[in-house]
């Protein structure tokens, strides 16, 4: 079966776009192949600094001819009802159009659609030149005189199309004067001449040839594994980055790796304020003394080309400019070390926060009072966790923290510790800002806990009660990051706290609002425990019981529920739940009012309903009991004695008797059922 082999090649590419750009690639060819009817075994794309390269294996040779019947108007419909049917039919008049008789909707007219089969050649060249017009760029450019829109100017196309077994043939089609052919170029400067190409092996073997690493992957391996390798003869070990490896490796089409070194006097700056240095400036990796911990002298940088000095060049020029940012950064150092945290303050005042919710020293003010609020719950001492939210942004007017925001907090801490602050205060001044994503650790120290805690909730509720809540996919301010924050450190430190006193005493609005926010929670944690294989359903279930606000116990209680559940006498019980809220659900709907109160004694004619009442009554008090032991094991066992009763009463008891007395009594036999199975959880906001 033929394949298809394209690629567009260009002017350098940013290396951020190069994988999402090949992917789309992908994703537009296969899709409008797809659509014509052709179908194919596998596709990959591949992405370098200078083209986007895709391969589409086993594809038919053609498209299958269709035939389609479309039912259009009845005979006689208004002219405009006609015109509609003609355009969707593609029909030039309703003399193409048959009539068809139908006993019951009488006669209509119907378009016989006939479409025949396609060469795959041709549907490519057809599609091509509209998926380059329309390619998602995020940004584009036009250069020359020409209209095409391109991310950087496009120079060629390569489109090959055939079997293994013979000679492929250019997929012919043009675009703002590029014409496809087999005819492409190796590296810039060390394989620039051009060279024709056949199949994927073929292509990417003369690439290879042409010192072009087709495979982003592959230019990664090259380059992580010859930086370990060279830091490893040194005595070093590499400090990997996976962020800039992607990055590097989409700014180089034949890596080479080289080493480098910076005066050891800058040693004395902290190694992350050196990373970020030689990373934001040079895209250079760092090495690690394994002795020490501490970073080493040497840096790696990647060249894109194989230097006759063997680097030297390529490495003095990084290392003049490392030197010339190094200096810089020792400068923002000692100027920052020349002040205390405390005296920075003041600037946070004329730094606004957000335009409705003040400046960043209102908010700091806000962080101390609720520091001290929720230090007694988790176990700090008060002093310290006010003490550590006053200085938690203390380090945002700094010139470090300016020239490289990412390390917020870091510096902080730093500061905080040169100025003799308590161990746990410039430890919470870091950890405050934690988690910052799924696999990021929360904070254990108390201190730590109650200051980030502070700030997540002053976060959510500040923004809940301006209004400015996140909405589909878009989440401006990371709130559901905040809200999966608080989540986090409660349920990973075992915290015993309400959620709803928490949000009240973080923003007296949330009095009223805060029943949303609750539930913004609930989402947040149906979104963690799915992630650990919980059911969403139980999670809904036990935060539909009034006052389920403490997060560790909902987790409990939905484990201990899930657990239950997956037993025989929990799925039957459920069963039996579920038949006798329908019953109820019925019952409600058609008398208009809620079935409830205890059912008379008296009226208790049947063993089966006797003994229904009695377990009731049994298994309330056992539930109640556990429940405020907090043994849901215990609870969910005391439940298990409701199913026998349940299983019996169904089987041996019609519960609408001809007897209005002994009907209701028996109704409200079944609303026992519902009320005690709600000491637990909503059995009715359970799936199965």
């Amino acid at each position: 079966m033929p394949d298809l082999l394209l690629e567009l090649f260009s002017e350098e590419i940013p290396a951020r776009m190069q994988r999402r750009a090949a992917e789309d690639l992908k994703s537009l060819v296969t899709n409008a192949l797809v659509d014509a009817g052709v179908t194919y075994e596998g596709a990959k794309a591949f992405s370098t600094p200078r083209r986007l390269t895709l391969h589409i294996a086993g594809l038919t040779a053609g498209s299958k001819p269709t035939r389609e019947e479309r039912k259009g108007p009845r005979v006689g419909s208004p002219e405009k009802a006609l015109e509609g049917f003609l355009r969707g039919a593609g029909l030039a008049s309703i003399d193409e159009a048959q009539v068809v008789s139908d006993p019951k909707k009488g006669d209509f007219y119907v378009a016989v659609i006939e479409k025949p089969g396609r060469a795959t050649a041709d549907i490519i060249a057809e599609a091509m030149p509209g998926i380059i017009r329309n390619f998602p760029w995020p940004k584009s450019m036009r250069w020359g005189a020409g209209q095409l829109r391109w991310v950087r100017p496009l120079h060629s196309i390569v489109a090959t199309f055939g079997p293994e077994t013979e000679e492929p043939e250019v997929v012919p089609f043009e675009i703002d004067g590029i014409v496809s052919s087999n005819t492409t170029r190796g590296h810039r400067f060390l394989s620039p001449d051009a060279f024709e190409v056949r199949r994927l092996d073929d292509y990417a073997d003369k690439l290879e040839k042409a010192k072009v690493v087709l495979d982003a992957d592959r230019r990664k391996d090259i380059i992580v594994n010859d930086a370990r390798n060279r830091a490893m003869a040194l005595g070093l070990e590499l400090v990997e980055d996976e962020g800039l490896l992607e990055e590097v490796a989409g700014l180089v089409e034949w890596p080479v790796v080289l080493v480098g070194s910076f005066d050891e006097a800058f040693l004395d700056l902290p190694d992350e304020v050196i990373r970020l240095t030689i990373r934001a400036n040079q895209k250079c990796f760092v090495l690690r003394d394994p002795a020490t911990g501490r970073l080493s002298n040497r840096f790696v940088a990647v060249s894109n080309i194989v230097a006759s000095d063997g680097g030297a060049t390529i490495i003095a020029g990084n290392e003049k400019v490392i030197r010339a940012r190094l200096s810089d950064a020792r400068f923002f150092w000692e100027t920052d070390l020349k002040a205390p945290l405390e005296s920075r303050l003041p600037k946070l005042d004329s730094v606004v926060f957000h335009e409705k919710l003040g400046t960043q020293g209102a908010r700091v003010n806000r962080l101390e009072a609720l520091a001290r609020e929720i230090a007694p719950l988790v176990g700090a001492d008060v002093e310290k966790a006010a003490r550590a939210a006053r200085l938690a942004k203390a380090d945002l007017p700094t010139q470090m923290v300016y020239e490289f925001p990412e390390l917020q907090g870091q510096m902080g801490r730093t500061y905080a510790e040169r100025q003799g602050e308590d161990a746990s205060v410039a430890r919470a001044i870091e950890e405050h800002y934690k988690p910052q994503g799924p696999s990021d650790a929360v904070p254990t120290d108390p201190v730590a806990v109650a200051v980030a805690l502070a700030d997540k909730l002053d976060l959510l509720t500040g923004f809940w009660a301006i209004d400015e809540k996140p909405t589909g996919s878009k989440d401006p301010f990371a709130l559901r990051r905040a809200a999966l924050g608080v989540i986090r450190i409660v349920l990973e430190n075992g915290l015993r706290l309400s959620l709803s006193r928490l949000l009240v005493r973080a923003n007296a609005a949330m009095a009223e609002a805060g029943g949303d926010l609750l539930a913004f929670f609930a989402d947040r944690l149906k979104v963690h425990l799915r992630e650990q294989g919980a059911r969403h359903d139980l999670i809904d279930a036990v935060f539909a019981l009034e006052g389920q606000d403490d997060l560790l116990m909902v987790v409990r209680r939905v484990e201990a529920l899930g657990a239950f559940l997956a037993t025989e006498d929990g799925a039957n019980l459920l069963a039996g739940t579920k038949r006798a809220a329908n019953i109820l659900r019925a019952e409600e709907k058609k008398d208009g009012v809620v079935i409830s109160g205890a059912p008379h004694a008296d009226h208790l004619a049947e063993p089966a309903e006797i003994a229904l009442a009695a377990a009731i009554d049994t298994a309330r008090a056992e539930i109640r009991s556990a429940l405020s032991r907090e043994d849901f094991a215990g609870a969910m066992t005391a439940l298990a004695g409701l199913r026998a009763p349940v299983d019996r009463f169904f089987d041996d008891i019609l519960v609408n008797a001809e007897d209005a007395n002994l009907r209701l009594n028996r109704l409200r036999l079944l609303a026992e059922i519902r009320e005690a199975t709600r000491e637990v959880a909503d059995f009715s906001k359970i799936a199965g």
